[in-house]
């Protein structure tokens, strides 16, 4: 796939350092890929990941409007059925619970990253099974609770990772948001470590869309946490 991405990731605009300004959408983005082409699914499975994390946020009240990719705005609200693929069989009367709407969406992106060959996609879903199970274990720990019972896909997490400096950063920082920072930056570092730079395979053209992903996320964090802050406060 290198003489099919070599154009589009030579025309893609650099990317600034995370909390930078996204030089371009997400939206934009998967307009820029051909439909039909095998890098189209593996960037929709990706990109899905923020779909979701939105539609969480406006689901919990934190979030006042969605900007979904994959998604409709709709399904993001909640006010239409996800795609089949992010529900169970139990799950056919209501809506699946976070974790196994998490769990569903982590096995679909997996398979995915499967069925087109694509050891980035199946690597970065690896590690973020495995970072969100450490988190798990952390929290279960400080509450002595069993993580098990709250571990989601545990057998596709990443056994290569050790999460153990993160996760210390995580819990010795000041504020939620500055802990989220924490754990942002350990996905730029990793993906910086993973990104296939040159290469022109797919495994580059996702990675673009992970850090174009990340990107968006901070601007959309810095622009709503001082607003939820506001509220707050007005309460």
């Amino acid at each position: 796939m290198s003489g099919d991405n070599l154009y589009l990731l030579s025309a893609l605009p650099t990317l600034g350092e995370l909390g930078s300004t996204p030089p371009m959408t997400l939206t934009r983005l998967l307009e820029q890929v051909i439909e039909g082409g095998e890098n189209r699914p593996l960037l929709e499975a990706l990109l899905l990941s923020d779909d979701l994390l939105q539609r969480q946020a406006f689901l919990s009240g934190e979030l006042d409007e969605v900007e979904p990719v994959v998604l409709t705005a709709p399904q993001a609200r909640d006010e239409e059925p996800l795609p089949e693929y992010l529900v169970s069989s139990e799950d056919t009367a209501s809506q699946p619970a976070p974790d196994d709407l998490w769990a569903l969406y982590y096995r679909y992106a997996a398979n995915t990253a499967t069925e087109n060959r694509n050891s980035f996609l199946s690597e970065w879903v690896g590690y973020e099974v495995g970072m969100r199970n450490a988190l798990v274990k952390a929290r279960a720990k400080a509450l002595n609770l069993d993580p098990q019972e709250y571990l989601v896909v545990p057998d596709i997490g990443s056994a290569k990772e050790d999460f153990s400096k993160v996760i210390n950063e995580w819990t010795a920082a000041s504020d939620p948001f500055a802990g989220l920072r924490v754990l942002d930056e350990a996905r730029w570092k990793w993906l910086g470590e993973n990104d296939g730079w040159f290469t022109f395979e797919n495994d580059e053209l996702v990675a673009y869309g992970a850090k174009l992903m990340l990107l968006q996320r901070w601007q959309r964090l810095s622009r709503d946490v001082p607003a939820q802050t506001e509220k707050a406060r007005a309460n």
